[in-house]
């Protein structure tokens, strides 16, 4: 606990997720751990870390390190209600979860962190799990989990919601993280828009939204290639577009319009069942 740093996101908007750093500096505190440092990650600059830098490396191995959570969401939810040998799926992802952490980490195997290494550890991902062996019966149904950025993932604090669909005899569907930084990025255009907010913000988010979308490329042309098992995650804008009829782009807090974009794009890939989980007073959720 001595040589430990716990990081978290702050949004700085009107969002429970701006408040969760004090919450954790508290629980810590109250567990007995006052010397563990939280650290605020936050574009904002709600609060200053000193000793903490940002560096090309880092922020390319953290771009890369949600591209894998990602896939490996997708593909592993995709497979295991399915799987010919019980426990294949999860034994599947646990072999290229610590593949994954072993190409972060700069591990032996993967001493050079290229593009090109980066390229070939996803394409692999991806086949792995193409080929893992499957039940032929039926599609199950599918059904969509969304709703606050923590309560969404965090199996704790949704009760386990992907193992309870599972359970049921479903299939479970939860869009991934990166889809979130990339609503980010989109709503600094439409502040610039209509809100008369920074034309340089809103090019820098042009242009994080380009960025992202580059790490994720090949990524989405490997999942293409397996003939629909698994499905290519859609550009921001078309989600914008998805929400637009429904409610204004205005929206923006907590998780806004994209709230909406989600449940729409799941009911049109067949996952017309959807479970929207929040945590008590998240006002946007509701």
């Amino acid at each position: 606990p001595d040589h430990t740093t716990l990081l978290i996101s702050q949004t700085g908007g009107g969002c429970r997720a701006t408040n969760y750093v004090a919450f954790i500096r508290k629980a810590l505190k109250d567990a007995g751990y006052p010397q563990i440092p939280v650290l605020a990650l936050s574009v904002q600059g709600i609060e200053t870390n000193p000793g903490f830098t940002y560096t090309p490396s880092l922020i390319n191995r953290t771009m890369q390190a949600v591209v894998l959570g990602d896939l490996l969401m997708k593909v592993l939810y995709r497979v295991r209600p399915y799987e010919l040998e019980p426990g294949s799926a999860n034994a599947l992802y646990e072999k290229w979860d610590k593949r994954a952490g072993d190409y972060l980490a700069g591990s032996k195997e993967y001493r050079r962190q290229t593009e090109g290494s980066f390229k070939k550890l996803v394409s692999e991902l991806v086949d792995d799990f193409d080929n893992l062996p499957l039940r032929d019966i039926p599609r199950k149904p599918q059904v969509g989990v969304v709703g606050e950025i923590l309560v969404k993932y965090h199996p704790d604090a949704n009760n386990h919601v992907v193992d309870v669909i599972e359970r049921e005899g479903c299939e479970a569907v939860v869009p991934g993280l990166m889809d979130f930084l990339l609503y980010c990025c989109y709503n600094s255009g439409y502040k610039y828009k209509e809100l008369g907010n920074s034309a340089i913000v809103a090019m820098g988010g042009r242009l994080g939204i380009w960025a992202i979308e580059k790490y994720r490329h090949h990524a989405n042309e490997c999942l293409k290639k397996t003939n629909g098992k698994f499905t290519p995650w859609v550009h921001i804008d078309y989600k914008a577009e998805l929400a637009k009829p429904i409610l204004n782009l205005g929206n923006a807090t907590g998780e806004g319009w994209f709230l909406t974009a989600e449940m729409v794009e799941l009911i049109q890939e067949g996952a017309p069942n959807i479970i929207c989980v929040q945590p008590f007073a998240c006002l946007p959720n509701h």
